[in-house]
């Protein structure tokens, strides 16, 4: 048979039109980006600014942010895991979810080394240890004295067992040899009330949601618990320049989507994530925010996912934490 090369110039069109239109077929509905946590806490400031850019980006179908706090953000996994996989749900998962629950939970279903992909990394966030104005401290040595002079009086908040606040602060009073009891809430954002009321005494948090509470004078923040200071919070020295050899404690803020979703919807959440974060405007609300801008690829967030798994695992065997 003699095929022209009109036709085969038809031929290819015809190919290539029918991926772009099973392409574009994604998003064909709402999609559901789920925080994890309460609002009002680091994941959810960061979601509020991210959920506009992938929405633009998406040709501008809706990119509807679902708080489902609760059980240091296991709740809001199994929503993830209950919603149909075909990319109109996806998760702003936190360390807690990507990294400490493949040791905290007994329930293998929920192993986030199989349950969910990685979609891309969209920031990293220094935590911030603070207290509330009425501990009677101004540097982590002055609050470490504190501590030891009432062993187990002071509380600690957190966004339930488990979680970076939980884990960070314990990991804190085993560098210090201090001891403080937990206090755990459906949501870091949760304990700010209770910090600035007194019924706590400290947290370890991200600062984009403590820089507000510290600008304000709400609260007391004592150290940046990264390797350099933060320009959200420029005049809050570091714990390593207050004595705590390496003390460095990041949060991560990457998307997820439950196992078995397409490949083709994870390259487009990606691309648009992606773009979104390259945003310039988008960028610096989230440098702001105390995140620092990320947005990587798939692969990219694969790899750092499996270093940090890495890192934390050894720490949380050694808390003795689990969670049912």
């Amino acid at each position: 048979m003699n095929i022209t090369r009109r036709a085969l110039g038809g031929l290819a069109a015809a190919g290539l039109a029918a991926p772009a239109r099973a392409q574009s077929e994604f998003p064909s509905q709402t999609v559901r980006m789920i925080v994890p946590f309460a609002p009002g806490g680091a994941t959810d400031v960061v979601g509020r600014i991210l959920a506009p850019g992938i929405q633009e980006a998406l040709g501008g179908r809706t990119v509807l942010v679902e708080n489902r706090g609760g059980a240091a953000g296991v709740i809001g996994a199994e929503a993830l895991l209950g919603a149909p996989r075909d990319g109109h749900a996806m998760a702003l998962f936190t360390i807690t979810n990507a990294v400490l629950n493949a040791g905290l939970m007994r329930d293998p279903r929920l192993d986030p080394r199989t349950a969910f992909t990685p979609v891309s990394l969209v920031a990293t966030l220094p935590m911030v240890l603070t207290v509330g104005k009425h501990v009677r401290a101004n540097t982590l040595q002055e609050f470490v004295a504190v501590m030891k002079e009432s062993p187990g009086r002071l509380t600690y908040g957190s966004a339930g067992a488990g979680s970076i606040n939980h884990l960070g602060a314990h990991l804190f009073n085993l560098r210090s040899g201090t001891q403080a009891v937990h206090v755990p809430y459906r949501g870091a954002g949760l304990v700010y009330a209770d910090l600035i009321a007194g019924n706590v005494d400290w947290l370890v948090e991200g600062i984009s949601s403590q820089a507000p509470h510290v600008r304000s004078g709400n609260v007391r923040a004592l150290a940046v618990l990264a390797r350099e200071r933060n320009p959200a919070l420029p005049d809050v020295p570091t714990a390593i320049e207050q004595g705590f050899e390496d003390f460095e404690i990041m949060n991560i803020m990457a998307v997820f989507a439950a196992s078995g979703t397409p490949a083709s919807a994870i390259a487009r959440l990606e691309g648009a994530i992606r773009a979104a974060v390259a945003k310039p405007d988008l960028a610096r609300r989230l440098r702001e925010a105390g995140a620092e801008p990320a947005g990587s690829t798939t692969a990219e967030l694969q790899r750092f996912w499996e270093q940090q798994l890495a890192l934390w695992l050894p720490v949380v065997e050694a808390s003795g934490v689990r969670l049912d």
